[in-house]
């Protein structure tokens, strides 16, 4: 044996969530398919963050993408933008205060097409972390954004939010879909199953404290 080496197996993985097998997700998986497409742009810190949503909301979205980075390369993100055709539309707070941060102010929302001419851009971060994104690529500061109305408190019990109406990204784009196609209650199923998500994040954690 070679000294110093680590021989500890290395955790069997989820080629499809990208967890530990020991803790996929891959069950709580609800797919509904959307009008809208959904292309959800994640940062790097996100990835193998165990409380986050967005790979469950990728898993319950058939012909979602998901795209990782902080800042991207412009051709390439234009294309992500552009490349289908669509109206690409930032899930995305105005908050003035960004100003100051030298994100430029959005241009007015146009009025949207039919939901399957649109394409919903999501950002997968901290509040912190989106609004760097943010800075940091101009295409997407030059997007209409979509404000969200009316929407429940969050279920989001595992991560402690920025503000109070903050949401997780899996509720915030099922909210934004629900209110894109018109149809208040069709995303329920995967809101019960990020409840599931958060149920069994929940009872690791316990689990973890006990041990």
């Amino acid at each position: 044996m070679i000294r110093g080496m680590n021989t500890m197996p290395r955790r069997p993985m989820c080629a499809t969530c990208l967890r530990p097998a020991a803790t996929c997700i891959c069950h709580w998986a609800a797919p509904v398919a959307s009008e809208a497409e959904v292309l959800i742009l994640q940062h790097p810190l996100e990835v193998a963050n165990a409380k986050g949503s967005a790979r469950l909301l990728h898993l319950c979205l058939p012909g979602s993408r998901i795209a990782i980075g902080e800042r991207f390369d412009a051709a390439a993100l234009g294309a992500m933008l552009g490349g289908q055709g669509r109206q690409p539309v930032l899930l995305y707070p105005d908050t003035p205060d960004d100003r100051s941060l030298g994100i430029a102010p959005p241009p007015a929302c146009p009025a949207l097409p039919a939901p399957d001419q649109v394409l919903l851009v999501v950002l997968d971060a901290t509040w912190r972390k989106s609004r760097k994104m943010l800075y940091l690529n101009p295409l997407l500061q030059a997007l209409p954004r979509l404000p969200l109305r009316d929407t429940p408190p969050s279920h989001y019990l595992i991560r402690k939010a920025h503000a109070p109406h903050q949401l997780s990204t899996l509720e915030a784009s099922c909210y934004a879909l629900a209110q894109l196609e018109g149809e208040a209650h069709r995303y329920d199923r995967v809101i019960a199953a990020f409840d599931g998500f958060v149920a069994q994040q929940q009872a690791q954690a316990r689990a973890g404290h006990a041990s």
